[in-house]
């Protein structure tokens, strides 16, 4: 699967009608933010099962404001609508493959009066 653009229009239908979301908030002029998309890119063919959205902060200030966004590239995954991951700067590739494996892994369930973290 390729990476989804995300606007805030369907930000919360995204994030909550698909199992696992996994949403990286980038620009255009942020060196660490295009060297970290062929990672990104990689991890949304690797995970199909993933929804892999990116969201441009030049263009959805608006959202990147409501997301509480301070610095990009900055990483947030969602599993069953619930936000269980959020982490500014760029992942290397084994890190974003071992953040994908414990969202999947990760109890969104049972973890309700636990940790905001995967």
């Amino acid at each position: 699967m390729t990476t989804v653009d995300l606007t805030a229009e369907q930000f919360d239908d995204t994030i909550n009608s698909n199992d696992i979301v996994l949403v990286d908030f980038w620009a255009s002029w942020c060196g660490p933010c295009r060297a970290f998309a062929p990672t990104f890119q990689a991890s949304s063919e690797k995970h199909p099962d993933v929804v892999h959205a990116k969201v441009d902060t030049e263009a959805e200030h608006q959202l990147a404001a409501a997301a509480q966004i301070r610095a990009i590239p900055t990483l947030m995954a969602f599993k069953k609508g619930k936000l269980v991951f959020n982490q500014a700067g760029a992942l290397p590739p084994a890190a974003l493959e071992d953040l994908v494996q414990q969202v999947k892994a990760f109890d969104v369930d049972a973890a309700a009066s636990g940790s905001d973290r995967a």
